[in-house]
């Protein structure tokens, strides 16, 4: 009897957390991918130095360069998609429903497989240089053996460019749960390889090594699925007068993202390049430890809200805004309800770390930039919330509030930077992301709301 008791307890506390098989799968992905990064912290505080670490965490904001050649683009494969299956039904591997439709959702992939086959080669070739001259010019003096794993981790950049959006394409098709549990795969393929590396004494390997892994993991689950046979079946759905028009339909959608996401470049990854140039690899590295953990924690969180995108993109395309409204509000508690407590749970680590003397306590920021990242942290979280539900419409009214949030991020990172160090940096863009993006966000998403919904 107490065990049916127990079962029901638990039951009821998957319901309240809005927990599915779908969510479970991401879940554990990113429950994979967090608790790796918290253990990769120990690692990496263990086996490489202050000035690797700085490196090592200055490696991922230049690899971030990515989403100059992304553009956004895999969100909107993901609702493109989503809006024309919301038309047809599955018979097995096959599609049932008009032929538009169809034929629409296959000049979609056709358009991916040509487009990201030709930009993964500038990724490389782009990242490749600018790690060469950003680390010859600011790490003189610095004793690090970086350059074959730059090039290693720009290759390894380059071929997840090119699945990604495979997976991205999925989703929208409504294979959430596959692609769930193959990202899963590919984080724990990424996070054991890691540790490998790193205790194998690997250093700055040991990321390139393991994204590697990582995209093997991706190639070999999707290819060996039901998914090839599927992909290949919608591929040849295409009809030469039904399919998506890039410079009628997705142009003028994606530039507005595609200036959205390279704003974001500048909000979130400007931190560890600047501190590397201007305060040394030390105080980056510290930098990057920081934001590892914030990231992993806003990662999870918005787990409830990512596997959502098909569903809200499904709902709006056939109007059931009431039903949308629903959904969305719920999960939102949800995933603020993670994120806070997470967010939590993380400060008080760092304080017990310092207050007891543990060495890894020092590889943090110190405790007022920490909280004042955490507070940043929480705000972006809900900014990402409302602009999921924005975008699921196929439109970009986010634009405006990016760049110039951008624009005044970069200018307070430079400026308060030089002037106060990292406190300076750190309380400018708290400040920015509390009142320039979740209050301006905010007056956006009811204004839009109303006017799409009338």
């Amino acid at each position: 009897m107490s065990e049916l008791t127990s079962m029901g307890v638990l039951s009821k506390f998957k319901d309240r957390l809005g927990i599915n098989r779908t969510i479970f799968y991401t879940i554990l992905a990113r429950g994979i991918q967090a608790a790796g990064g918290v253990a990769s912290i120990f690692l990496i505080a263990r086996h490489l130095t202050q000035v690797e670490q700085g490196y090592y965490y200055t490696f991922g904001s230049i690899v971030a360069m990515q989403i100059f050649f992304e553009l956004g683009l895999n969100g909107i494969i993901t609702q493109f998609a989503a809006h024309e299956i919301a038309h047809l039904e599955w018979d097995g591997h096959h599609l049932k429903g008009e032929i538009k439709h169809a034929s629409r959702l296959s000049s979609l992939l056709h358009f991916y497989i040509r487009w990201f086959s030709f930009i993964s080669v500038g990724v490389f070739l782009i990242l490749l240089g600018v790690g060469f001259y950003f680390f010859h010019h600011f790490g003189k003096g610095n004793d690090v053996n970086w350059m074959t794993p730059w090039i290693l981790l720009s290759l390894s950049t380059a071929l997840m460019f090119l699945v990604d959006p495979l997976l991205a394409y999925l989703e929208g098709l409504g294979k959430v749960r596959e692609v769930a549990r193959t990202r899963f795969f590919q984080q724990c393929g990424y996070i054991c390889t890691l540790f490998i590396v790193l205790m194998l004494g690997g250093k700055l390997y040991a990321t390139a090594i393991a994204s590697l892994v990582a995209f093997s993991v991706i190639a070999i689950t999707t290819f060996l699925s039901p998914a090839r046979t599927l992909l290949v079946n919608v591929w040849n759905y295409k009809v030469r007068d039904w399919g998506i028009d890039y410079k009628r339909e997705i142009f003028p959608y994606q530039w507005r993202i595609a200036v959205s996401w390279i704003s974001g470049y500048f909000i979130f990854q400007m931190f560890n390049p600047v501190l590397f140039a201007t305060d040394g690899p030390v105080v980056a590295g510290q930098m990057g430890m920081t934001l590892a953990a914030l990231n992993g924690i806003n990662s999870l969180s918005m787990s409830w809200l990512s596997t959502k995108v098909p569903l809200f993109s499904g709902l709006i395309a056939t109007k059931k805004y009431t039903e949308l409204d629903h959904v969305f509000n719920r999960t939102v508690r949800q995933a603020s309800f993670i994120s806070f407590a997470s967010l939590l749970i993380f400060a008080c680590c760092v304080v017990l770390f310092r207050f007891a003397g543990l060495p890894i306590g020092n590889r943090f920021l110190p405790l007022v930039p920490l909280v004042l990242m955490c507070i940043a942290t929480f705000s972006n979280q809900l900014v990402g919330a409302l602009a999921i539900y924005l975008r699921c419409h196929k439109k970009e009214p986010l634009l405006t509030q990016s760049v110039v949030l951008a624009i005044a991020t970069t200018l307070s990172t430079l400026g308060l930077g030089h002037l106060y160090g990292v406190t300076g940096i750190v309380s400018g863009y708290c400040l920015l992301v509390v009142f320039g993006s979740l209050g301006w966000v905010s007056l956006i998403f009811k204004r839009k709301k109303a006017l799409w919904h009338y």
